[in-house]
């Protein structure tokens, strides 16, 4: 979950028109990076001031019972033609009631986790994966759960809601033929699920090689692991492997991190990364990128590469993208 103030909203003109899909810019299922196609990703169609009302469509825990993590599937619906995203775009919604100061309650972005045509296919629907989240007062030590995960996660199918976006240019490939790094923890796996849901609706020929990376706490943390799983066994471009920090050690006895486990495919990750249209994508909780980033230094030490340069250059062609919250 970010907060608006984490995520721009605005990025150029807003689209705020009611055009059909074929007026909007469309992005070809293969073609070489273009950051100038990238600027015109239509964004924030629908803003705070004037949010889509949507209808809660089903709502699954996708947690164990007994796991201390609360996280859910919710899937949104509206009616035809009123919303269009790109696989890597976020949404926000707007829990009911006022703030102090008499306000409407601020917009939460969170991660599309649906390909552009959605849950089934039609468009009309898109999925969320929502952690229950709580903080504590430094001060007194009093738990309160937070506004507006909370309201998602106790939210019932019927409920209608109000959703702003879609939000976000960076995370939105370009060229799906082109190899793809895709390191995720947590509810970070939401984008890369869109990802993954839309690479199985292209032919096969128009699917780059895939590695991702996913960690999390425990096996019941990996959320979507069996669809995932599924696809793995039934593509032979995508590989996925997972890290369970709670219940799997490294060579030297530490916890497994979703880093340890990168730099153990090191070499599959290296093969993908000489591709030079390959783009690495990172999905997670704040914090990650340091342990990411040493695990790729020693993996291009292996190879006898100079990891700041290469970083640098990746950076600067938009083939290296973060997303941390």
């Amino acid at each position: 979950m970010r907060t608006a103030a984490t995520q721009q909203q605005a990025g150029g003109a807003a689209e705020n028109s009611a055009a059909s899909v074929a007026s909007l810019p469309q992005l070809p299922q293969n073609r070489p990076m273009d950051l100038d196609l990238q600027e015109r990703i239509p964004v924030n169609r629908y803003r705070p001031s004037a949010p889509l009302r949507v209808t809660l469509d089903s709502i699954e825990k996708i947690t164990p019972e007994g796991s201390p993590n609360d996280v859910r599937h919710l899937v949104l619906r509206w009616r035809p033609g009123e919303f269009w995203w790109q696989e890597g775009q976020s949404v926000g919604i707007i829990a009911p009631g006022l703030t102090a100061k008499g306000r409407a309650q601020p917009v939460r972005l969170f991660s599309i986790a649906s390909a552009r045509g959605g849950e089934d296919g039609d468009g009309c629907t898109l999925g969320l994966t929502v952690k229950r989240f709580y903080w504590t007062v430094p001060e007194t030590g009093v738990v309160i759960p937070g506004l507006c995960s909370n309201y998602l996660c106790d939210a019932q199918v019927g409920d209608q809601m109000l959703m702003t976006g879609p939000v976000g240019r960076e995370m939105v490939p370009l060229d799906w033929s082109a190899p793809m790094l895709l390191i995720a923890t947590g509810t970070g796996i939401a984008p890369f699920r869109a990802f993954l849901q839309q690479r199985s609706r292209l032919p096969a020929a128009e699917r780059g090689k895939t590695l991702l990376v996913f960690g999390a706490q425990t096996e019941g943390d990996l959320s979507y692991r069996e669809w995932m799983d599924d696809l793995a066994v039934h593509d032979s471009g995508l590989q996925i492997v997972y890290a369970r920090s709670r219940e799997e050690k490294t060579a030297t006895g530490k916890r497994m991190y979703v880093q340890d486990r990168l730099r153990e495919y090191g070499h599959q990750a290296w093969q993908l990364l000489q591709d030079p249209r390959a783009v690495t994508y990172l999905c997670g909780l704040k914090g990650m990128e340091e342990g990411i980033d040493d695990a790729l230094a020693a993996t291009a030490l292996d190879h006898g590469a100079d990891w700041p340069a290469l970083r640098q250059t990746l950076l600067d062609e938009k083939r290296f993208r973060v997303e941390v919250y």
